[in-house]
């Protein structure tokens, strides 16, 4: 899974958030704003990886419960898919 090109994330007054650029600004008319945890699988996203991989990452910059992880990767990669960002 990967995110669309045309979308950026950046920090702007302390919050993460996703603008689209290029052509893709012609189509999405918004933001996403996104919390650290959804800051970071952005990136990490911004290139292939599987949502195992995902897990693993995330389990391990955050020393967090595997099982609360992986529901919410799997919410976070849902959302993504149902709003037609990842390729």
């Amino acid at each position: 899974m990967k995110i669309k090109s045309g979308f950026v994330l950046r920090v702007v007054g302390g919050e993460n958030v996703v603008v689209p650029v290029g052509e893709m600004s012609k189509t999405f008319h918004g933001m996403i704003n996104l919390n650290e945890t959804g800051a970071f699988l952005w990136r990490f996203f911004s290139e292939e990886h599987t949502v195992e991989e995902a897990i693993d990452a995330l389990c391990s910059e955050y020393e967090a419960d595997r099982e609360q992880v992986e529901a919410d990767v799997n919410r976070f990669v849902d959302v993504l898919t149902r709003n037609g960002f990842c390729e």
